[in-house]
């Protein structure tokens, strides 16, 4: 359910873009991301501080593509989401010397020092040429492929992504299967 409300405006964006076009799909996903914000404050009381950051970039740029009249705010909004992600963890760890990840992760993962810190720099590496691909999709193809892109091509980047930190993190599990008795 949790991965359906997170995509829910993609999703939505995606299928306006086809039915109407670049600027109605603009103008659902940000209605979109304020009434996922609201299901979310609603059920769950708060909100992450990456889904209101989402919330204000959406806002912004979308903003900006409908008053401007022109895609290429909104073709910059997965970028700077990217990038401020990405940002984010570099800046956490470089000047704060704390690895984020682990501060949003480590009570559900038991992890050495050396694994986190990959982790981190994976997944900054991961948003920072994400952001890239993004504008260069954006500048070397046309909107529609853009779209498609942006839905299709950017979730299947970030399953292989997320699968290749699976199985990187794979070494690091414990086996907790308890049920195995003495061996008689």
């Amino acid at each position: 359910m949790k991965l359906l409300i997170d995509f829910f405006p993609i999703f939505l964006f995606f299928a306006a873009f086809k039915i109407w076009g670049i600027y109605i799909a603009t103008a659902v996903a940000i209605a979109a991301t304020v009434v996922q914000i609201g299901y979310l404050h609603y059920k769950h009381g708060k909100v992450e501080p990456m889904q209101w950051l989402s919330l204000g970039v959406i806002v912004l740029f979308g903003g900006a593509t409908l008053l401007s009249h022109s895609d290429t705010f909104i073709k910059w909004k997965p970028t700077v989401l990217y990038w401020l992600m990405g940002g984010a963890l570099l800046g956490g760890q470089l000047f704060f010397r704390k690895n984020l990840l682990r501060s949003l992760m480590g009570a559900q993962m038991d992890l050495p020092e050396s694994a986190w810190r990959t982790m981190n720099w994976s997944w900054t590496g991961f948003f920072a040429v994400m952001g890239v691909l993004n504008l260069w999709v954006a500048y070397h193809f046309d909107t529609d492929t853009w779209v498609t892109f942006k839905l299709f091509g950017g979730m299947g980047l970030m399953f292989v992504f997320v699968l290749a930190q699976a199985l990187y993190l794979s070494r690091y599990m414990k086996d907790t299967d308890d049920t195995k008795g003495p061996q008689a």
